[in-house]
């Protein structure tokens, strides 16, 4: 299974943003971090020598951070779990987009691997198992159940009558 950064939710926070940043094709400033973590940038120079020191990232002052290929493999790993479970929120239990991103960003760092890996494979089970028009009707009826607190009327299942009921 994987391994996550041994040291939380603030290193894994830091290793995630400088990826995405690195992915953007940015390079990665502390001003950059601390804009983007929302954190003073004496802040971020700590993280960062912790972060050194553990061979995530490679950073000397005035000079610009790169991730290591340790630092960047647990970024993938924890932006994966980050998408993973935006979309689960999104999509599936349509929470409003910015609600989704931060309660995945809340998620991430406390969910089993075993409770993302069945969510994720939840998130496939739909993709394959519903042809585009079935997911559709899936989702709009969730959606309906959603805002409605009742199961739409089509998903309503008719008991057949007995001889007795209509006697």
């Amino acid at each position: 299974m994987s391994r996550r950064a041994p040291y939380g939710k603030r290193f894994e926070d830091y290793l995630e943003a400088m990826y995405r940043l690195q992915r953007k094709g940015k390079v990665v400033r502390v001003r950059d971090l601390a804009r983007v973590l929302k954190v003073k940038p004496p802040s971020v120079i700590e993280q960062l020598r912790k972060l050194s020191q553990h061979g995530f990232i490679l950073y000397e002052k005035g000079e610009y951070i790169r991730l290591t290929k340790e630092g960047e493999r647990i970024a993938k790993e924890i932006l994966k779990k980050h998408e993973a479970l935006r979309r689960f929120l999104r999509d599936i239990l349509m929470v409003p987009e910015e609600i989704a991103d931060k309660d995945a960003c809340y998620m991430e760092h406390g969910l089993h691997e075993i409770t993302l890996s069945r969510i994720e494979k939840f998130l496939e089970f739909i993709d394959k198992h519903f042809k585009l028009k079935g997911k559709m009707v899936f989702l709009e009826r969730l959606k309906y159940y959603y805002e409605h607190e009742e199961l739409p009327e089509e998903c309503i299942v008719q008991k057949p009558h007995s001889r007795e009921e209509s006697i």
